[in-house]
């Protein structure tokens, strides 16, 4: 949604309850994950491929135009399975596991700080410059909700990295990544974290 967002494309939302995802979502989506983009009645799954789908086929382009940048930015979203795993894992530790959690964490988000510094010569605020970017999108879903955990666990894992820092709180505070989840969703996602949070206690 953030990408479509970016695009100022014209869509409609169904939303899926993951716990008891419905036979017809489960037929088009193969994986049964989400998101799943359904192009002319023929379905799309996988962020990065529908993401890139989106890039390929309507302007503006987010992706860098020179080949070995875009190439670059494509390699950073392969690392956002590993680098959100390593945020999860901060946001539900308990107390014992904590410092173990943190410091896989820290070893991720520095290589995020050392990219950000290697991808932009500038003063962003997002990855690679003051636009928005395909990397950017592929990021922001786990950095907005390491922000609002972030509150309640009080690890402290972004202050080593003011880059990352104030990326996140770019992202954070767009409106298309804003907008991007309905509009329960931060309540929901407080009240379930919470509850995880109580039971690791």
């Amino acid at each position: 949604m953030i990408v479509l967002r970016a695009k100022n494309v014209d869509f409609e939302v169904t939303y899926i309850n993951l716990r008891d995802k419905p036979d017809w979502f489960l037929e088009l989506s193969p994986h049964g994950k989400v998101p799943m983009l359904q192009v002319d009645g023929r379905p799309l799954f996988e962020s990065n491929a529908i993401a890139e789908y989106l890039d390929e086929k309507i302007l503006p382009r987010l992706h860098p135009e020179d080949a070995f940048q875009r190439a670059r930015h494509r390699a950073w979203n392969d690392f956002v399975p590993i680098f959100a795993s390593g945020l999860g894992g901060v946001s539900v530790a308990d107390l014992k596991k904590r410092e173990e959690a943190l410091e896989v964490a820290r070893r991720h988000v520095g290589k995020l700080e050392q990219a950000i510094s290697d991808e932009r010569d500038n003063e962003g605020p997002f990855f690679s410059g003051p636009d928005l970017c395909l990397v950017d999108a592929s990021y922001a879903p786990f950095l907005m909700r390491f922000s609002m955990v972030e509150p309640l666990i009080e690890s402290g894992l972004m202050a080593d990295f003011p880059q990352v820092s104030a990326w996140m709180d770019a992202l954070v505070d767009d409106p298309r990544v804003r907008d991007s989840v309905p509009e329960q969703f931060n309540d929901l996602y407080m009240e379930q974290m919470t509850k995880r949070l109580d039971e690791a206690a």
